[in-house]
């Protein structure tokens, strides 16, 4: 496209190719694995996990849930198996081999670059745990490594944990769309954050070394704070 004067354009995207669409492929780490979701092995883990908040508070910002009966959450579950986006993960503890949590690609967008996490619900199992951080790693290191340019992470103004996560593991603020949708008959301003792959290098050393079993004492408290670590990066 030939420039016009006084319209300025954005930089060249060299060698743009588009990334393929994730699969529903195994992610490994040293405390967690991802697997693809299927209710069949999964569900009955996720609901006994999630049945330890007895508020069900972990189901306040979701538009779905909580769910009292177990076979209405396995029917819930195996219709999000089959999708293709969003792309469901169990987290599963590498230690226990329960499934204590789920997240997902959405909002997956190969022609533009752009690739989003959400459906986020961490068990009392998995909460500020290694496993949960490392878990948020390797959803963003796969889709990096897939060639996405753009990560995003989006959620209710309203949901302060959700937001500290965000900026926890690097992504920055980018502002609020002001009745974004309506969830469960209430408003919902939405919050986004981002990264893009220019940010990923510095994030992912920090994330490394975060996760390096140097960085944790015998007890296994951290020794640095990832949050310190993504600041620099």
């Amino acid at each position: 496209m030939p420039e016009v004067p006084h319209q300025p354009l954005g930089e060249i995207v060299a060698n743009w190719r588009e990334p393929p669409f994730p699969a529903r492929e195994v992610m490994h780490g040293r405390f967690c694995r991802l697997e693809p979701l299927e209710a069949a092995k999964h569900a009955r883990s996720l609901f006994d996990s999630y049945a330890l908040d007895p508020h069900g508070s972990g189901w306040t910002y979701l538009p779905y849930g909580p769910f009292e009966v177990f076979e209405d959450f396995r029917v819930w579950l195996e219709q999000q198996s089959g999708t293709r986006d969003p792309l469901f993960f169990a987290i599963v503890d590498r230690a226990s081999g329960e499934a204590v949590g789920l997240a997902s690609y959405l909002r997956i967008s190969p022609s533009c670059g752009s690739i989003e996490v959400g459906h986020l619900h961490f068990s009392p199992k998995l909460q500020r745990t290694p496993a949960a951080t490392e878990a948020m790693y390797l959803m963003m290191r796969h889709a990096f490594e897939l060639g996405y340019r753009r990560y995003e992470w989006k959620c209710d103004s309203l949901n302060e944990a959700s937001r500290k996560a965000a900026l926890r593991l690097g992504l920055s603020f980018e502002g609020i769309f002001r009745q974004a949708t309506v969830r469960k008959g209430r408003n919902r301003d939405t919050a986004w954050y981002a990264a893009i792959d220019k940010d990923w290098p510095a994030l992912r050393a920090a994330f490394e070394r975060w996760l390096s079993p140097s960085n944790f004492d015998a007890q296994g408290r951290q020794r640095v704070s990832l949050s310190s670590l993504t600041r620099a990066a």
